[in-house]
């Protein structure tokens, strides 16, 4: 709980969050999915657009702020909190219309398990896009803080994620994936791939 107070500003709202939320661009009247949603950088601006919005997370701490902070803001309407992972939502199979994750492929226990369950909650013609920032860049504003301390051999809480890898498990779980690769959202490196249903 600690780590997570030093760290609220940062989680509190994110520019590369609503960078995502503009480019998958939920409308009034979709379902969208916020997957390892936190204390809501992308599920709050998601719910001002009017979409209901499913956010998945597994750590009760976070879920009691969101929750909270749904109230707050009087979202809480639009949004469901649900404690699950992107390995096993529990959301209803074909029921989501875009789904986004940023900055938790890295977390997830298992890339195929993850891609599959995004694969089978997203309805026809559902998009997502995953985006983990590329801090192995020294573009990156935070290289220093991860990339360079890494490049040392201080190993952080997480690894880089293979954007091919990804594209391969959705294209292999029936998803068609429309970009794979390394670019830039919100002025940051980044690993993304986008894919519909």
């Amino acid at each position: 709980m600690l780590r997570y107070l030093r760290f609220a500003p940062e989680l509190w709202t994110s520019e590369v969050n609503d960078a995502v939320v503009a480019r998958i661009a939920p409308q009034r009247g979709e379902t969208a999915m916020d997957i390892g949603a936190g204390i809501g950088a992308g599920t709050m601006p998601a719910a001002k657009t009017g979409c209901s919005v499913v956010a998945i997370e597994p750590t009760p701490y976070m879920r009691r702020i969101l929750g909270l902070r749904t109230r707050l803001f009087r979202v809480n309407d639009r949004v469901r909190i649900v404690d699950g992972t992107a390995e096993a939502t529990t959301v209803s199979a074909t029921s989501i219309d875009a789904a986004w994750a940023v900055n938790t492929m890295h977390h997830w226990t298992s890339l195929r398990d993850g891609v599959s369950e995004l694969v089978r909650v997203l309805a026809p013609g559902g998009r997502m896009l995953l985006v983990d920032e590329d801090f192995d860049d020294p573009a990156h504003p935070d290289f220093e803080k991860f990339g360079a301390k890494r490049a040392e051999g201080h190993e952080h809480h997480f690894h880089t994620v293979d954007p091919d890898v990804v594209a391969e498990a959705l294209t292999a779980a029936g998803a068609t994936v429309t970009f794979a690769g390394i670019d830039h959202i919100a002025g940051r490196p980044a690993i993304i791939i986008e894919a519909k249903a």
